[in-house]
């Protein structure tokens, strides 16, 4: 979950010691972890991993030239990355929706090539290009030229990005063939991510955005790169020549973490759970919640509600009402502001109106931390209230005992019998939301395909 905002240290009058000299590699090292959640310790898929890039430094244009090593990062978004440095980075998220060696091969793969081919060397050169434009053009012409101007930069960059990843997919391809891999794990695992966005974009809707930086911001997985992949792969083989490795990758990943870890906060159907923050609280009925590093956001599935969730650290304001009409909330109706208790915890409540939205907004004081929770809704009727200070009224400190019994989840490996089907694996998994979806993405399963009795598949367990 979201960190609270820290304020600045105080000024002391005097210089601040020089920092010390670090390579940019190290930089850069030191920001991703920053930014996802940190280091994944799983020794298993380390080694997997390494082993697999070994055989991709070999098969590259350029072997020999770098070492390659992973990282695994702490996070559920699906995502990886290459530093010219050698460190390549791939998050758990990513290795639960890879399904074989092969389809974790074309993504490390693809990361090397926008390495190998200079692409973030070149993107930033056109980014320089589209600034010093942008600026001239402001500076000779109107503003609204210049801002015309910028617009007709910025798509030439995201054309420039696309072309990119078009030519990282097809040298990829190519490189995990001469690996030994099997060549269309790239188009596999592109499909998987578009399966991905759209499972997203059924449970949250257009809220889906706002929920988290992931792989398809910047590698969209579109069909004209799936067919593109497919094209590479038929030049090279026929489908089921190169080595897929399931079974190896399966057993290399059984038991790393899925979803939100749970010492950053967690959901489980409608309940937010935070242990080191040590709060809980329960959305209203029919809400999917998602937790992200800014906040906790929920949706009803009808598209005409929302919530969100986030903390600040006690801003020391004279009260909580003093605090609400700060300026921090636009439309609020001064009249509406109360204050009220929840479950022993000092806290005030608000209405704010601002063009076709109304809000309901908690306040709540939890030690040196402020919790603000936001409901939105077309229409704030008496049944929508009702439920808004009914999910409030849940907001409460955690026990220390239920803190430490906080636990994530995990993938688990297991075989299917004979009378499985889809449905009966799918019964076994703990996700939030639809575990029969989410069983057929994490196993590479169209609707159409049933289980086959003795093959592993890939579930969600506590």
């Amino acid at each position: 979950m979201f960190e609270p905002a820290t304020p600045p240290p105080p000024q002391t009058g005097k210089p601040p010691a020089p920092p010390k000299t670090e390579n940019r590699g190290s930089i850069q090292h030191k920001e991703l972890l920053a930014q996802f959640g940190g280091e994944y310790q799983a020794l298993a898929a380390e080694r997997y991993l390494d082993n697999i890039l070994v055989k991709l430094a070999q098969a590259s244009d350029t072997p020999g030239q770098l070492v390659y090593k992973v990282t695994i990062l702490n996070t559920p978004v699906v995502n990886a990355f290459a530093l010219p440095s050698g460190n390549l980075y791939v998050t758990r998220g990513l290795l639960a929706l890879a399904g074989d060696a092969s389809e974790a091969a074309a993504v490390m793969a693809h990361e090397i090539a926008h390495v190998t081919l200079r692409h973030s060397a070149l993107r930033a050169e056109k980014e320089r290009e589209a600034a010093v434009i942008s600026q001239a053009a402001t500076v000779i012409q109107s503003r609204q030229k210049g801002e015309e101007e910028r617009s007709k930069q910025r798509l030439s960059v995201a054309s420039f990005s696309r072309q990119q990843e078009l030519d990282a997919d097809e040298t990829g391809v190519k490189v995990i063939a001469r690996a030994g891999f099997d060549p269309y794990g790239a188009a596999r695992f592109l499909t998987a991510l578009g399966r991905s966005s759209e499972l997203r974009a059924a449970l949250y809707g257009k809220r889906k955005d706002s929920m988290g930086f992931d792989i398809m911001s910047t590698h969209p997985s579109t069909p004209e790169r799936v067919s593109r992949a497919v094209g590479v792969a038929r030049q090279i083989s026929a489908p089921g020549i190169g080595n897929r490795d399931r079974a190896g990758y399966l057993a290399a990943i059984n038991g790393v973490a899925f979803g939100d870890d749970p010492m950053e906060g967690y959901v489980r159907d409608r309940k937010f759970t935070h242990p080191r923050l040590r709060f809980t609280f329960t959305a209203p009925e029919g809400f999917l919640l998602e937790n992200s590093s800014e906040a906790v956001f929920g949706v009803r599935q009808s598209d005409n509600e929302a919530l969100r969730l986030d903390t600040v650290r006690n801003p020391q304001f004279e009260s909580l009402e003093a605090y609400v009409g700060s300026g921090w909330v636009d439309g609020l109706l001064p009249s509406s502001v109360k204050k009220i208790d929840v479950n022993g915890l000092p806290a005030v409540t608000a209405v704010a109106r601002a063009g076709e939205w109304n809000f309901r907004i908690a306040v709540i004081q939890s030690g040196e931390y402020l919790y603000r929770l936001i409901y939105a809704a077309k229409a704030l009727t008496d049944q929508a209230e009702k439920e808004f200070m009914e999910s409030i009224m849940t907001f409460r400190r955690l026990t220390p005992e239920e803190a430490r019994e906080a636990h994530g989840l995990k993938i688990s490996v297991i075989s299917a019998g004979l009378g499985d089907t889809v449905e009966s694996l799918a019964a076994h998994m703990t996700t939030p939301n639809r575990p029969l979806e989410y069983f057929r993405l994490l196993n590479g399963l169209d609707e159409s395909e049933g289980i086959v009795a003795g093959e592993r598949y890939k579930i969600v367990t506590e």
